[in-house]
């Protein structure tokens, strides 16, 4: 049974402002955790410091930006847990041979922004620290037009279980989640219901999601020491539909 071992550990969310890193910071700092939420846009930066509220610290920093990671792991000194669901990359959804070599490189941007997280976080964890990344379910269920979000997704799930073998005894694990309610949906506009009802009509939980319920899956891999290399599935079943 896993227990509340977060209190007083110090945690580390990138692309912690919004979505799913925001939920898991706030579920971080509620288990007692000292947290530092770090994301690139201005606008969730604002959010995010509203709804810490003091609980915990929000700082500007970006995947790609080697200095703004290393200025704020100096901040936090050791860390015992660094968490990266940073987008990190610009996806083009469209099939294959309609997009451009760039477009489709462009969605790696988020396993190299990833790499860049790993490589300046590693000399802070402590020796007993754990790293979790977050990829997504198409990494592993195939839709058509979803190939940049497929082939990156399965780099990072790889990644993960090469840095597990190689980190070792540091802990390195990934969430995956489905379908959520984001605001990377929010271009839908008015017909966002809806059509997250539409695209999640097959899946064996009928509904989208929240970044709460994700958020459960990152603090299950944080929280239980005897989890590493592992792909935590919080899809709704869909990668099954």
């Amino acid at each position: 049974m896993t227990s509340n071992n977060l209190a007083g550990k110090k945690v580390v969310i990138i692309g912690g402002t919004a979505g799913i890193g925001l939920a898991a910071a706030v579920a971080a700092a509620e288990l007692g955790a000292k947290v530092w939420a770090a994301g690139r846009t201005a606008a969730h930066i604002e959010t995010a410091k509203k709804i810490a509220n003091g609980r915990f610290q929000v700082r500007q920093a970006d995947t790609h930006d080697a200095a703004a990671l290393e200025a704020l792991f100096k901040e936090v000194g050791t860390i015992d847990h660094l968490v990266s669901a940073a987008i990190g990359g610009e996806r083009t959804l469209k099939p294959f041979l309609e997009q451009t070599e760039d477009q489709f490189k462009a969605a790696y941007d988020k396993l190299w922004g990833y790499a860049k997280v790993v490589r300046t976080g590693a000399p802070y964890l402590a020796k007993d620290g754990a790293i979790t990344l977050v990829s997504g379910s198409p990494a592993r269920k195939i839709k058509p037009a979803q190939s940049p979000l497929s082939c990156v997704g399965a780099s990072v799930e790889n990644l993960v279980r090469c840095l597990a073998v190689e980190m070792a005894p540091i802990r390195v694990n990934v969430v995956s989640p489905g379908t959520v309610e984001t605001s990377m949906f929010d271009w839908m506009g008015a017909e966002k219901a809806d059509k997250l009802k539409a695209m999640t009509a097959t899946h064996l939980i009928k509904r989208a999601g929240i970044p709460e319920e994700v958020a459960a899956g990152i603090l299950f891999v944080m929280q239980n020491g005897f989890v590493t290399g592992t792909t935590v599935d919080v899809d709704g079943g869909r990668i099954l539909s």
